[in-house]
């Protein structure tokens, strides 16, 4: 069988929600993320920019949010992700169970997938979330709270879940560009891996003539994926181009990563984001996430940036 490289995986997916405060209470609070950078959106300053994740915010970790407070509920369909997963150590599901009656969080019971424990579960906002369980995981760093030790922490992505109609077009995407490999079929679900610890999978489940879904609070925007370099970026969006027909943006600075974005054939908005520079480059390990952090061009305008967000207080 052929290797997927170790280097290939999710990135960070970026999601939509409603509430700030209460977003950012249930994924620091309620799930034990690390809350690695408080921003804006690079196209609507007025609006938050959230990232979770581990210590530093390790490619394969990173969870963000827009939090737009009167955003319409979305609509779970085909085109876009449909769950995006954590990995746990094997031992914790019946502590994340206890936590999760609680607290209030909706869940439904423990389930088996490729040989694997799943508690799927709800943000605040309807977003579908899983826990799987993971063999050794316990043995990996974690980033813990007083309520969440290393024994239960979360360790990154296990990866993401995408509805499609046709699993072909999305696969071949996935296998040519971006560094997975088709590993196994279980009912509706078609199974993509790489070598990466955190992010490695990517699951498509099937499901033709299936409803499209429809963006709102609770829906996956997009899901990025990982290129060690600018040239390694470039040398994917090229292929995209020339052997997928699949047109990709220039790239974008986004500070703490470089991408470009398209549309992969289900209609799923796909990045390619680089690993570097990482959130350490404005703002030290110990502070991640303690200060307002600005793009360049907004920093002139930051007092009425300040004034115009939410309060998290």
């Amino acid at each position: 069988m052929t290797t997927a490289p170790a280097t290939a995986g999710v990135h960070h997916v970026t999601a939509i929600a409603s509430d700030a405060r209460r977003n950012l209470a249930f994924y620091t609070q309620t799930l034990g993320l690390r809350f690695i950078r408080r921003t804006v959106n690079f196209d609507d300053p007025t609006t938050y920019h959230f990232y979770f994740g581990d210590e530093v915010g390790t490619p394969g970790t990173i969870l963000t949010f827009f939090p737009w407070a009167h955003v319409a509920p979305g609509r779970a369909g085909v085109g876009q992700t449909m769950e995006t997963s954590f990995r746990v150590p094997e031992g914790s599901v019946g502590f994340w169970a206890e936590r999760f009656v609680a607290r209030g969080v909706v869940h439904d019971a423990p389930e088996r997938r490729f040989g694997r424990t799943v508690l799927p579960f709800r943000d605040p906002d309807g977003m579908r979330l899983a826990l799987v369980a993971t063999p050794a995981a316990e043995a990996e760093p974690a980033w813990t709270t007083p309520e969440i030790a290393a024994e239960a922490a979360i360790r990154g992505f296990a990866g993401v879940t995408l509805l499609v109609g046709d699993a072909g077009p999305t696969g071949a995407v996935l296998s040519d560009v971006l560094g997975f490999v088709e590993i196994g079929k279980e009912g509706t679900l078609v199974r993509h891996a790489t070598g990466a610890q955190h992010g490695g999978i990517v699951d498509l489940r099937i499901a033709p003539g299936f409803l499209p879904a429809t963006m709102g609070a609770g829906s996956v925007h997009h899901v990025a994926f990982r290129a060690a370099d600018d040239a390694a970026q470039a040398a994917m969006a090229r292929r995209l181009a020339r052997e997928h027909g699949l047109p990709v943006t220039e790239q974008k600075d986004r500070t703490y990563f470089r991408s470009v974005y398209f549309r992969e054939p289900a209609g799923v908005i796909f990045e390619i984001a680089t690993d570097g520079p990482g959130f350490t480059v404005d703002e030290s390990r110990d502070a991640l996430g303690t200060a307002l952090r600005l793009p360049a061009q907004y920093e002139p305008h930051r007092a009425a940036i300040e004034s115009a967000l939410p309060s998290l207080a």
